[in-house]
Formats: structure tokens, sequence, C-alpha cells
């Protein structure tokens, strides 16, 4: 094992000699367009053209090819909630590196993706998805799910068990079903909340994913205060309360022992991040969120599922302990 771990590091430290396009440093004062028309992603954007309840629509997404022979499988990085696909900037990098090809789509609703006003659903994120990977010519792939990302991952694999290949979920949340604590929320609720988000209550809010913080973690916070300064933010702001109420409405956790697939759980120690923020008492919020007990009751939910439980880490180990990280998914995914 000594020696197997030696040489990913071996493989860690080559791919760190390859970057792809730096990321540009956000003010949280300027605003920022809500399809992130002047935020330049680390890699290529292409889009992808559906049609969904009548409209229009595009996805955008990132395709990148493995640094010389691909050795398979692709992989498909699904981003979380409050993220959009650049920020796996470092994952796409270390995996290109090391033979496989990559595809990081914005699900509808985010990142540089249409913000429609339609009905939000796991199924339908899945199905879009795939149509994705069937215009590509993409047909087995190895999921990798962080946060809300995770619920998606899942929902695929429960969907389309013949092709997915290996399954890992990063601190996916709904590892709880929240509508037993949480009061249900209007979308017109989640909308007054989202729209009167401030600068200080947002960077607090990504504080708390983070164990170890970081001023160059900032920057995720930096886009989403500039997108409150668009004055399209309006119509962000109620995709992003449909996708709240998605969350709350559609647990998947009970449909884990469904799973057929090999799977691995990442799971950060120090995570606590849950639903009901400002909405439940001190006391029931201290009893949600504990990821430490919640990765061990999915791991056993799942059948054949591995656990790997990375101390003093929080919601987002690939950007927290990324060499860490980096080693535990090659692992798996070889």
């Amino acid at each position: 094992m000594l020696v197997r771990r030696g040489f990913l590091l071996v493989l860690l430290t080559l791919a760190a000699l390859t970057t792809l396009h730096a990321q540009p440093q956000v003010s949280a004062h300027a605003p920022m367009g809500i399809g992130l028309e002047n935020f330049d992603y680390p890699y290529p954007v292409r889009y992808f053209d559906l049609v969904i309840e009548g409209k229009q629509l595009r996805m955008a997404y990132g395709d990148m090819k493995p640094a010389g022979k691909d050795r398979a499988p692709t992989v498909l990085l699904l981003h979380g909630k409050n993220f959009f696909g650049a920020y796996w900037q470092t994952t796409i990098r270390f995996l290109t590196k090391n033979g496989f090809r990559v595809i990081i789509p914005d699900q509808i609703g985010f990142g540089k993706s249409s913000k429609p006003n339609i009905h939000y659903s796991f199924q339908r994120m899945a199905q879009s998805t795939g149509m994705l990977l069937d215009q590509l010519g993409i047909g087995k792939v190895a999921l990798l799910g962080h946060s809300m990302g995770g619920m998606l991952a899942a929902r695929f694999a429960l969907m389309y068990p013949e092709r997915s290949l290996k399954l890992v979920l990063e601190n996916p949340i709904g590892l709880e079903d929240y509508r037993l604590k949480v009061p249900y929320r209007s979308v017109e609720d989640w909308y007054s909340e989202i729209l009167n988000y401030t600068d200080q209550g947002i960077l607090d809010s990504h504080r708390r994913y983070y164990a170890q913080w970081k001023d160059k973690f900032a920057n995720y916070a930096n886009v989403h205060a500039a997108w409150t300064r668009s004055a399209d933010y309006p119509r962000l702001a109620w995709s992003s309360a449909l996708t709240y109420q998605m969350i709350y409405l559609q647990p998947v956790l009970y449909e884990f022992p469904a799973l057929q697939v090999p799977t691995l759980l990442i799971i950060g120690q120090e995570d606590r991040t849950t639903l009901g923020h400002g909405v439940v008492s001190d006391s029931v919020l201290a009893s949600m969120g504990n990821y430490p007990e919640l990765g061990r009751k999915a791991a056993a939910a799942i059948p054949g599922a591995k656990l790997k439980e990375m101390d003093g880490v929080g919601h987002i180990p690939h950007l927290e302990q990324t060499s860490q990280f980096h080693i535990e998914l090659l692992t798996f995914l070889k």
C-alpha cells in the first residue's frame, strides 16, 4: 500500500505541472451577469441546446480530453448548489493528466447555463445530462457529484445503471430528509430570502463550508455577491428558489439500497451543511448536518459502498484538501 500511495503522490506532482486557464479574480462590488458572461472558465465552454417545457434553453459544459492515450472511463463532474463547473479546475487537471476524459456540465439553472422558470427535478437534470452525453457520443461514465451534485449523481445512477460505471459522492447533501425537521417553505419564501442576500451573509455562508478558511475561497462568494448587482438577478433568484425547493422535496436517500454501481463516499468530517439556517431553532439545527454520522449511515445503506472519512475537512474536500482527495479518487477510479 505504501508503494501504491507513493506512486499516486508522484502522479499528483506531475499533474500539478499542467495548468488550465487561470480563473479571474472577482470583485464582489461590480455587477456580474447571471450567465457569468464576464467570468472566464478555466476551460473552453461549449453549449448544448435543448427544449424543456417549450423553452429553448442551453446547457453550458466543458469537455476536456486526456493528456496522452485515453484510459477511460470518462468522468462526469456534477457541481453543488452554490457552485458551477469552474470550481472543479484542479480536479479536471488531475484527471486529464491521468488519462481520463472529463465532462463538466453546468446544470440548467446554474453557472453559464440558462436560468428558466420551470419545474426543476433531479430526474429532469439526470435526463438532460444523459442527453448531453448522447450528443457527445459517450455511453458509460464514472460519476463524481459534490453537495447537490451528489443527489444528482445518485439519481443518475438509479435512472441509468447501465451507463454508470462508478459513483463518487463527495459530501453530498440530502443524506437526511430535511422535511422531517425543517418547515415547508414556498417558492415565494425562498425567493424573498435570496433576493435580499447581503455580501456579508453570502461570505458567512461560504465560510461555513470550510474547516480552514483561505482567502482564495472568497472568489466563489464574490461571484454570488456580484450576481446580486445584476439587473437580471431576480430571474436568477427565482430559479435558485425553485432548486432549493427541489432539494427539500425530492430526497434520494431512501433509494440508496437500490444503487447497483460501485460507490465511494468521501466525507469531510467537519461538515455541518444542512437546510434550515434561520428557520429552525438552534437546538434543532444542532441535530442536523452531522456528516460523520450521516456518512456512515449512507455507506451502510448503499450496497458494497466504501467510505473515506477525511478529518479536519469541511464540505468541499476537493478544494480544502485537494491532494488527499485526489489520491482517494484515483485509487477508486483505477
